[in-house]
């Protein structure tokens, strides 16, 4: 076993400074990498408590703990989420970081007990070396433990260990994606991030070229085929394990109805730079966290559209920041891509 949230691999990518999820403060990012499968997971810690939302649009989920995001119901914060890989197997990690929060006394107090919420999604990557090797409640412990505020790790770590795209011929000519993670902060200290774990259906395109970075591969196994053609050629086959996660945060005073919006919003992003996106075999999932560290009043639009921006950023680069496996190329070995 691996354990990772150190300063992120290819951080130069992004250079000074810290351009990811760990850029909004009071966020930390550790992963926990099952090498031997591979698999993982990849948690996401808000200790001091984050108003959370979410918003899922694929039509295959394995989630924990999304109903009480909903904005009528009357948990305000959380203080972790959890992305996994292993299906619906993978959401016992989130025990895991629970027991860690429960340790170090975080959580809303019911009496002498804490009890952390602790949201979390999985993603189906069963299909990747053996099944029988799921993130564990140990895994999730290990991954609250590894968490830091450095710039978080991108690639072949954590939930994005296992993650697989462009599956419209299935798996045989998919690619290698992983995790990835962007940032931006505007004039007067407003901060949006993302990270996402991309084991997408479709293929990932760059939104600024409109070019394909990783998907489905053609016969020669070192060409992209372009779902999008598959599409319109009548050749994609819906029949595969698949999904995209992702976790938005920023710095602003959010109220749980805006910070939902926020997530609603940020799916634009996944829209963008995944083709096709959204479908019956994906379970994709976007969590939204704002930390209240800037008072004052909040342009949900504003965030909500900048969201977006960086999810479509962190998709990319989970695609180029992935190494290939065996039998599963990652962007770079196709394109040379860094």
């Amino acid at each position: 076993m691996v354990v990772g949230a150190l300063a992120g691999q290819d951080a130069s990518a992004h250079m000074m400074p810290n351009a990811t999820l760990t850029a909004v403060p009071g966020i930390k990012v550790g992963h926990c990498t099952l090498t031997e499968r591979p698999t993982g997971c990849t948690v996401i810690l808000a200790e001091a408590g984050a108003t959370a939302g979410v918003d899922v649009r694929g039509a295959a989920p394995a989630t924990r703990e999304t109903d009480l995001l909903d904005p009528v119901n009357a948990v305000q914060q959380v203080h972790a989420i959890v992305l996994a890989g292993g299906s619906a197997f993978g959401l016992d990690s989130a025990s895991g970081v629970m027991r860690y929060l429960e340790e170090h006394k975080i959580g809303f107090a019911f009496g002498t007990v804490r009890v952390p919420i602790v949201p979390g999604a999985a993603l189906f990557d069963l299909q990747t070396g053996n099944p029988m090797i799921r993130p564990t409640a140990e895994c999730g412990y290990r991954a609250a433990q590894a968490a830091t505020a450095a710039p978080a790790a991108e690639g072949n770590v954590g939930a994005g260990a296992g993650a697989t795209v462009g599956k419209a011929s299935g798996q045989a000519r998919a690619m290698k994606t992983g995790v990835g993670t962007a940032a931006v902060t505007m004039p007067g200290g407003l901060t949006v991030a993302a990270l996402v774990v991309v084991n997408a259906f479709g293929d990932v395109v760059d939104p600024a070229t409109g070019r394909t970075v990783a998907g489905v591969r053609g016969a020669d196994g070192r060409t992209l085929a372009d779902a999008r053609k598959l599409l319109r050629a009548g050749l994609i086959r819906f029949d595969s394990g698949n999904t995209t996660l992702a976790v938005v945060a920023t710095n602003a005073t959010l109220t749980k109805t805006q910070t939902t919006y926020v997530a609603q919003m940020a799916h634009d992003g996944v829209a963008r730079a995944i083709a096709p996106s959204h479908t019956p075999v994906d379970g994709d999932a976007i969590f939204a966290l704002a930390t209240g560290e800037r008072s004052g009043t909040a342009e949900t639009g504003a965030i909500g559209a900048l969201a977006a921006d960086v999810v479509a950023e962190a998709i990319v680069r989970a695609a180029t920041q992935a190494e290939g496996l065996p039998g599963l190329p990652a962007a770079r070995d196709l394109h040379n891509t860094t």
